[in-house]
């Protein structure tokens, strides 16, 4: 049963035949997240479902299609992964794993700051995924805190607005979440469109969080976008050097300018092979 422009759901209904309700997750503006039961896998699942009012909308119909070829397309261990969709019947729904853990934004909002032994790893986990999509060619366009499942190792989630990089560079409108865009994704008529070097700008974005607490970039009604106009601030003297040059590489608003993921990771796993063994809360890869 459909309620409001959400399903009106409770504990026990089925989603579909093979989706049990456990509870509901969350969701956006056309989709509803909702952990479920799933009798073909016989585990707990995510399903995205489409809102109730787009279930026969195309372009929502096909941006279902696009993250499904995403998640399909994108084999990696820091990428949930995608199990099922169908755009057909009355809930046109993606079916993925579980990731266990709390989301990154979560901590941030709750705990402040990482420690060192938690953004290295999660780091590094992040630009194994970025150096991947670039391999597979594919961009993702919405790195942020509350797109990374924290664990061992990190699982990035939501491919929803992901594109190959053709697609993304030929982008002429802003796609994602504003705090974490590189300058070319908030004004891709005149800076020419998001590259995977855009997700590297997202990386250090989120980076920046994890260390500080704070957003790198916080826009307003009236600026929307400080990225465009200032850089970012720069961290404090306490954060290990090879850190501060990562986190301000990453945001060089020329993407010619920002590292490779595989450079990313180059310089900070010393980094992490420096923090006392029995201190680390997450495998090293």
């Amino acid at each position: 049963m459909a309620h409001g422009d959400g399903w009106d759901l409770a504990f026990g209904d089925h989603l579909t035949p093979e989706l049990t309700v456990m509870r509901r997750l969350g969701g956006g503006s056309s989709y509803e997240a909702w952990l479920a039961f799933d009798e073909i896998t016989w585990s707990p699942v995510v399903a995205k479902v489409l809102r109730p009012h787009l279930v026969d909308d195309a372009r929502s119909l096909a941006a279902l299609e696009r993250e499904a070829l995403a998640l399909a397309t994108v084999n990696h261990p820091v990428v949930v992964r995608g199990l099922r969709h169908t755009v057909e019947g009355p809930r046109p729904h993606l079916v993925m794993e579980q990731a266990d853990g709390p989301r990154l934004s979560t901590l941030l909002r709750r705990h402040g700051p990482l420690q060192e032994q938690q953004y290295l790893p999660l780091a590094l986990d992040l630009a194994s995924v970025l150096h991947y999509l670039r391999h597979v060619g594919w961009v993702h366009l919405d790195v942020k805190p509350s797109n990374v499942i924290m664990g061992a190792p990190a699982r990035l989630i939501d491919l929803s607005v992901a594109r190959p990089v053709a697609e993304a560079a030929a982008l002429r409108t802003p796609i994602g979440t504003d705090a974490y865009m590189a300058p070319e994704q908030c004004d891709p008529e005149r800076l020419g469109g998001p590259t995977p070097a855009s997700d590297v700008w997202a990386l250090g974005a989120t980076l920046h969080e994890a260390v500080t607490g704070e957003r790198a970039f916080s826009g307003t009604a009236d600026q929307p976008h400080p990225q465009l106009v200032r850089r970012a601030p720069a961290l404090g003297r306490r954060v290990p050097a090879e850190v501060r040059e990562v986190v301000a590489s990453t945001l060089d608003p020329d993407p010619a300018a920002r590292p490779s993921p595989s450079e990313v990771s180059e310089t900070l796993q010393p980094v992490l092979e420096r923090q006392p063994a029995a201190r680390l809360t997450y495998k090293v890869r």
